[in-house]
């Protein structure tokens, strides 16, 4: 039965839709879409998806603010939950506070791409970073992609769309790539994760098991991270080890 609008009589239905709109039931996203949304704080948040701890001072350099300035926004994100701040020393850091808030920017970047919000300037990187980068702890870009789409092809991840899981045969390629299976388990996040790529529009895989295989690239020195940046680079040797392991 298809839906169809009601008639208006005088202010009936205008009273029907001012009751739905004064609804106030379940989660409130107005202070988590104001803190996201104010292009300042947004750039903050991005400079902080490389997986890296900044300074209040990296940070107001990353968004091209006064350090009193990025203090206020920066005080704001800790207050609303989407910032983690840790002193050291002479120093205060701030990381994103976990990786459900990595996972939720990276799934607005693939929003914003997918309705043609992009930035009219493309900087020097981009080429970089739509190759292979950091996505808060886990590899995203065309790397990331051809990783997860191997990992499907070789029965190492099963299910469907966001329904991914990893099976037995997994569990046997996870140990021969020097990981403990049982142990990513036991982490207090979800094991499998997938995460729309905003430059490739597929998926990459997040989770406790993107994670680990991030770190565990990094041990064997396939990959080094970019000093300020999210852009993730390959050895020759680990390129060729890479494409080894993960097939294009």
């Amino acid at each position: 039965m298809f839906w169809s609008r009601p008639k208006c009589q005088g202010l009936t239905f205008v009273g029907v839709v001012r009751d739905h709109l004064d609804m106030k039931e379940g989660p409130d996203i107005t202070r988590i879409g104001a803190m996201i949304g104010d292009p300042t704080r947004a750039n903050m948040l991005m400079a902080l998806m490389s997986g890296r701890a900044l300074t209040a001072g990296e940070l107001a350099e990353a968004s091209g603010v006064t350090a009193p300035t990025a203090s206020g926004h920066l005080k704001q994100m800790v207050d609303a939950g989407l910032l983690w701040p840790r002193a050291q020393g002479r120093h205060r850091y701030y990381a994103l506070a976990d990786d459900d808030v990595g996972h939720a920017l990276e799934a607005l970047m693939g929003l914003a791409a997918a309705k043609g919000h992009l930035r009219t300037r493309t900087g020097p990187k981009d080429p970089q970073l739509r190759a292979a980068r950091m996505c808060y702890d886990h590899l995203a870009g065309a790397a990331g992609v051809q990783m997860f789409d191997a990992l499907a092809a070789k029965n190492v991840l099963g299910g469907a769309r966001d329904n991914i899981a990893v099976t037995a045969i997994g569990d046997q390629w996870i140990a021969d790539f020097g990981m403990d299976a049982n142990r990513l388990r036991q982490a207090k996040r979800p094991l499998c994760r997938t995460c729309l790529d905003w430059s490739e529009r597929r998926s990459h895989l997040a989770g406790a098991f993107g994670a680990a295989l991030m770190d565990r690239m990094f041990d064997l020195g396939w990959i080094t991270r970019e000093e300020n940046s999210r852009v993730i680079r390959f050895s020759k040797t680990g390129q060729e080890a890479f494409n080894a392991a993960f097939p294009a």
